[in-house]
């Protein structure tokens, strides 16, 4: 194990004006796998999907939340991860009958990439709706990198049940004034990062090993946790916000209710008790369940 999991990094390679930023996460990817079941494809994809958007929300200014999703109409129907700007992370995927090969084209189908972010200082999130170009997850977010910020960008991602991790270097505006050749030099170097080194190499021998002839400067790691606390006082707001009536009538029919929080990958059961207390302030008698 290295000594920055569930973290990310950023760095300068100074002398060519090219950034960086490194995101290496164990434990908490762990934990968000826990009790999932997923395929192996889809936890590969999942967790490539998890270190991408990490690096983005990395970006974030203010505080805020991130969310990128790829949804699509093929057996792999969604993958969705919210990050915060404490990098604070939670995500799923929804899939059914998954091949055990295909690209992410092929496993998605008709799909795109959607991404939304809300700030506190935004009356409402901002939305973008990306077609998808590419046929891997660093590939479709490359391009939506180069065409959000109009530079090139090299995106590098590795996951397996028990990591993930992603590189993320992007040529900055006065990059070519510094060294022409530069960024081709650097986006090679990059190529021969193996999976296994991007997974398990501490930053600093990482960067080390790959960037030895340049002059690199690396800054102080931000730690990454997994967010998906309970909140049953937020699932009892919904409930009463549905009414008495309707939810009187689901409770009738099924015996009790059950509200799924699948981004959590958490149940919340309520039985006639819970609903009565629920409802117990209200003048209108409750209806009797049987």
């Amino acid at each position: 194990m290295s000594d920055d999991r569930d973290s990310v990094s950023r760095f300068l390679l100074e002398n060519l004006d090219i950034s960086g930023t490194l995101v290496r996460i164990g434990p908490v990817w762990r934990q968000m796998l826990a009790g999932r079941d997923y395929p192996a494809n889809i936890v590969q994809l999942l967790g490539e999907m998890t270190a991408t958007t990490l690096l983005l929300g990395d970006k974030l200014k203010q505080p805020g939340r991130l969310t990128t999703q790829l949804r699509g109409s093929g057996p792999l129907s969604l993958l969705v991860i919210d990050c915060s700007q404490r990098l604070q992370l939670r995500g799923m995927a929804r899939c059914q009958d998954v091949p055990a090969e295909g690209t992410i084209r092929e496993l998605l189908g008709q799909g795109q990439l959607l991404l939304s972010l809300e700030l506190a200082a935004m009356r409402e999130p901002y939305q973008s709706i990306v077609p998808l170009e590419g046929e891997t997850i660093a590939e479709i977010f490359e391009h939506y990198t180069r065409r959000s910020e109009q530079q090139a960008a090299r995106l590098l991602l590795a996951a397996s049940p028990t990591a993930a991790a992603g590189l993320l270097l992007q040529k900055l505006p006065d990059a070519d004034l510094h060294d022409a050749d530069g960024w081709t030099r650097v986006d090679a170097l990059a190529t021969t990062i193996s999976t296994t080194e991007l997974l398990d190499l501490p930053a600093e021998e990482l960067l080390q090993r790959v960037f030895h002839e340049e002059t690199v400067r690396l800054f102080p790691a931000r730690a990454v946790e997994y967010n998906c606390p309970e909140d049953w006082e937020k699932v009892r707001a919904m409930l009463r916000a549905l009414g008495r009536d309707e939810v009187y009538a689901a409770l009738h029919e099924r015996g009790e209710i059950l509200i799924r929080d699948d981004i959590c990958n958490r149940e919340y059961r309520f039985d006639a008790m819970a609903i009565a207390e629920l409802f117990a302030d209200s003048v209108t008698p409750s209806p009797t369940v049987h």
